[in-house]
């Protein structure tokens, strides 16, 4: 993205008011330092960490201030210009035809300066070094008009400053599909995460209170007997305390990213644009063109699916899939039920196809993960119970082993259940997954390409996976260990007309009562020439 505007338009400044911000930022980082030695008294060993932080705040502030005389922007009507950098120069150039996103972000210090992060994505790709063009910071109404421009085609104001007021109508919601709801906190705490969470609080926690001289050692060893308790209820109790402070963290978390949470349609340029905002204290805002939209995906967490907890996403072009900040997520981790409800209202289709009747895949599958399942539960034993045997580990460490295969073969059984496959009208549906069993439904006229693939052990079971290939979400999503001539089949239905050119019929009859879009419709009629 290095090409330059064909029309000259002036050069804008970002917003002087980062300039403050970033002196308040530089004051905010000394003051524990202040605090410590005003009025804890604190020795040097103890104060030196905090003079560390306070440098690291000051020498951001100072970054940032250079950053904003550095930092120039110009909007044409073919493209939308950044030039940054201190010392090394650098200009980059988006394409306005290109744009698939225009976010609007805020943290904490940009909301208290009335400030807005906007982010312009043209479908770049983490994995390809790319990264969206940032505008940090400029005012908040500026922000919003600008977003408006660039989102409009036929917006064609060259050099024209970005005025100050806001298109009426623009945040009007046509339909709002979902708010806030502090009851999912409980479908947000249940996590691993929780315990890294609980393990790098308190490490920050005691490294503060340790700076201002608090014995918190001293603290924790007095609370209780620790050698009456014995070892084995030590370690409860940590871990009890641990998944405690951890999940109240998570819930803390869950209310400050998603309060004011609300998935509305919205009027946009050409259509309409499903909204999502939400936040405490760093605020977000993220419009999807549903003219893009390509289906969507709902995946059930298998240490959660007890609880009817589920992640949801939309399948669209234009957004990365594997950014951090999920711009393909419309929905917190949430009740499955709701999760399903609220993508068919947004897909505008008239049956829940989250909820419709799948096929069944072969009892060959299951053998194929029952095989994997011993496979590797064998090359992870066997090493154990030859150095068992030598007498370089003793017996004991053969107890976790034996339990590996029991539990392989139960997740083998619990991914098999998980397999299903349907064309349901204008969508194909496809399931599979056993760490996350995710529920995909895509526009078949959205697939571009079919690929059928055979591993030595699937061509002796008699399976293929059939991948849908297309150019939004993910750009492939497949629907494993199905029967090879079923896969055929589907693989024929999934993109219709697409695979003509290369099956030869061969005259077989359809099977007795089958209906349209019924995948097992040309089985016997269809072959690879």
């Amino acid at each position: 993205m290095s090409e330059r505007s064909e029309h000259a338009g002036r050069w804008e400044q970002l917003s002087v008011r980062m300039v403050l911000v970033d002196l308040t930022q530089s004051l905010l980082a000394t003051l524990p330092a202040v605090v410590a030695v005003g009025l804890t008294g604190a020795g040097r060993g103890q104060i030196w960490p905090l003079i560390g932080l306070a440098a690291f705040g000051i020498i951001g502030a100072i970054a940032d201030a250079w950053r904003w005389v550095f930092t120039r922007y110009r909007i044409s009507p073919a493209h939308v210009e950044l030039k940054s950098g201190v010392f090394v120069r650098r200009h980059r150039s988006i394409r306005r035809d290109r744009i698939r996103s225009v976010d609007v972000e805020a943290r904490l210090r940009h909301r208290l300066g009335g400030l807005r992060v906007v982010k312009i994505g043209a479908g770049q790709q983490a994995s390809d070094g790319e990264s969206a063009l940032e505008l940090d910071a400029l005012s908040a109404a500026d922000a919003r008009v600008l977003q408006d421009r660039l989102l409009d085609p036929r917006d064609t104001a060259i050099g024209d400053p970005v005025p100050s007021e806001v298109g009426p109508g623009r945040d009007e919601p046509l339909r709002v599909f979902a708010r806030f709801d502090p009851r999912w906190v409980i479908c947000n705490v249940f996590n691993a995460w929780a315990y890294l969470l609980a393990l790098g609080l308190g490490w920050g926690g005691f490294w503060l209170l340790d700076s201002f001289g608090l014995d918190v050692s001293g603290f924790i060893l007095g609370l209780l007997d620790w050698s009456a308790i014995g070892w084995a209820g030590t370690v409860a109790i940590v871990f009890f305390a641990v998944s405690v402070f951890g999940a109240a963290g998570l819930a803390v978390n869950y209310f400050t990213e998603y309060w004011n949470f609300e998935l509305a349609r919205v009027r946009g340029a050409e259509g309409t644009l499903l909204r999502t905002r939400h936040g405490l204290f760093t605020t977000r805002e993220v419009g999807r063109d549903e003219n893009r939209f390509r289906g969507a995906q709902i995946s059930e967490p298998v240490l959660w699916r007890w609880m009817g907890v589920s992640d949801t996403t939309v399948i669209t072009t234009g957004l990365s899939m594997w950014s951090m900040s999920q711009p393909a997520a419309i929905l917190p981790r949430g009740p499955v039920a709701f999760a399903r409800r609220v993508v068919t209202e947004v897909l505008g289709t008239e049956e829940n196809l989250f909820e419709a009747p799948l096929a069944r895949h072969p009892r060959a599958a299951l053998w194929r993960r029952l095989w994997w399942a011993t496979g590797l539960s064998a090359a992870m034993a066997l090493p154990l119970v030859g150095l068992a045997v030598a007498g370089v580990v003793p017996v004991a460490v053969l107890w976790p082993a034996a339990v590996i295969w029991p539990v392989s073969l139960g997740a083998a059984v619990v991914a098999f259940r998980a397999l299903g496959h349907a064309i349901r009208g204008p969508y194909l549906v496809t399931r599979s997954g056993l760490v996350s069993r995710a529920t995909t439904v895509l526009q078949r006229t959205a697939v571009s390409t079919i690929v059928v693939r055979e591993s030595l052990l699937q061509r002796r079971l008699g399976l293929c996976t059939v991948s849908a290939m297309t150019a939004a979400g993910y750009g492939g999503y497949d629907t494993p260990d199905i029967d090879a001539q079923d896969g055929l089949s589907f693989a024929l239905e999934a993109a219709p007309g697409l695979l003509d050119p290369f099956v030869t019929v061969t005259g077989g009859e359809e099977p007795e009562g089958s209906a349209p879009g019924d995948p097992g419709r040309r089985r016997a009629g269809a072959a690879f020439g």
